[in-house]
């Protein structure tokens, strides 16, 4: 098994940029369903269209300096010109402020109430992950995008900023894009139950997100497959749906085109069960559970000890939900997810075979799989 896991990683990981409406997200989601192929059963491509972003010039110039980065994708936009104005700190009165951004942190907090107040003409961000490098953001609004052009930059930038929001140095903001008409893709595939009358199971996993992702989404995607194989073993009595989904990174296009192509499925179905990112990261090690209620909490937590693995943190039932876990909350549906913490979340570095542990994601594979052929089961 940690073979046939370290494979799929490493090929997910060799694939590049795992942008949603991509040529690598197409070519991703083509050998995805090779894999599904191979162990004969069918993968169905489950299209669904968006108006893309590329960008085209995304950068800030301040003292004769140029600094590259990466607009966030559900703000404002600047023309090829960019924007000018002196910076200044987050709140004041500056045209161009500059704040910190944790990674999916960019609607929270003062940063989040100076975009939707549209207090400044453009903000800069200096990103803030676990590692250095620039670890962009989520675009939760990418359907409804709100506020002015916000560049995110790596944390290298952070003294340098610093010294010209002190100075009130005057700069160029540019995040000047092209939005592009592009066509996704979610791999769905179905193992049919003896028992059509029975509510399904629904196992899901993102395939999307920013850059190769190889500790992020691989261990997700190698446990998905392995899934997949030992309810095909088991010879379900209930259906058992599989979706790995594009569209992660701008607010679950996938998973919702999914959903509604299903209408009524979130709190009809039996559980989804969701493999969530950085499940079996190396670098900066842990995981948190979710569960809608104590009888699938139990079960989890029951396979997860059987299976030699220990719960880092309990994600509070009256909070909601992180990844995809969240849209099923909010449809009223009962779901079972597991999120690993990661120092190379969104960073560009999360690439090679150092950055998982293949023990760990094995020993996943086979809890996820007692608790899938379970509710599967009856």
């Amino acid at each position: 098994m940690q073979q046939r896991i370290g494979a799929v990683i490493q090929a997910y990981a060799a694939q590049g940029f795992h942008r949603t409406g991509t040529e690598v997200d197409r070519l991703s989601g083509e050998w995805l369903a090779s894999e599904v192929r191979q162990m004969g059963l069918e993968a169905v491509r489950e299209e669904f269209s968006l108006l893309r972003v590329d960008p085209l010039e995304a950068s800030l110039v301040a003292n004769g300096r140029k600094i590259e980065g990466l607009p966030l994708f559900d703000g404002g936009f600047t023309g090829a010109s960019g924007i000018d104005g002196a910076l200044g700190k987050l709140g004041s009165d500056a045209p161009i402020a500059v704040a910190d951004l944790a990674p999916n942190a960019a609607e929270a907090g003062p940063l989040g109430d100076a975009r939707r107040q549209s207090r400044h003409n453009g903000i800069v961000v200096v990103t803030r992950g676990a590692r250095g490098g620039l670890c962009p953001s989520n675009a939760d609004s990418f359907v409804h995008p709100f506020g002015p052009p916000v560049l995110q930059v790596g944390s290298g930038e952070a003294s340098f900023l610093a010294e010209c929001v002190r100075q009130g140095t005057k700069v160029q903001l540019t995040a000047h894009v092209q939005r592009a008409p592009a066509r996704a893709f979610n791999i769905v595939a179905v193992i049919s139950g003896t028992d059509t009358k029975l509510a399904p199971l629904v196992v899901m996993t993102p395939r999307s997100g920013w850059w190769s992702c190889a500790s992020e989404r691989g261990g997700g995607l190698a446990i998905w497959l392995e899934i997949m194989r030992a309810v095909s073993a088991a010879k379900p009595a209930r259906d058992v749906l599989f979706v790995a989904s594009s569209g992660h990174e701008l607010g679950h296009l996938g998973l919702d085109n999914f959903i509604e192509r299903r209408r009524g499925i979130v709190p009809a179905a039996k559980a989804w069960i969701h493999l969530g990112a950085n499940i079996g990261a190396a670098q900066g090690p842990g995981n948190i559970l979710q569960a809608s209620d104590d009888e699938l909490e139990q079960m989890m937590a029951g396979a997860m000890t059987e299976a030699g693995l220990r719960i880092d943190r309990r994600h509070p039932r009256d909070r909601e939900p992180l990844g995809e876990a969240r849209n099923i909350h909010r449809g009223g549906g009962r779901f079972i997810s597991i999120i690993g913490k990661n120092d190379l979340f969104h960073n560009p570095e999360d690439l090679g075979p150092e950055v998982v542990d293949l023990a760990v994601i094995a020993r996943s594979a086979l809890a996820f799989a007692t608790v899938a052929t379970s509710l599967a089961a009856a």
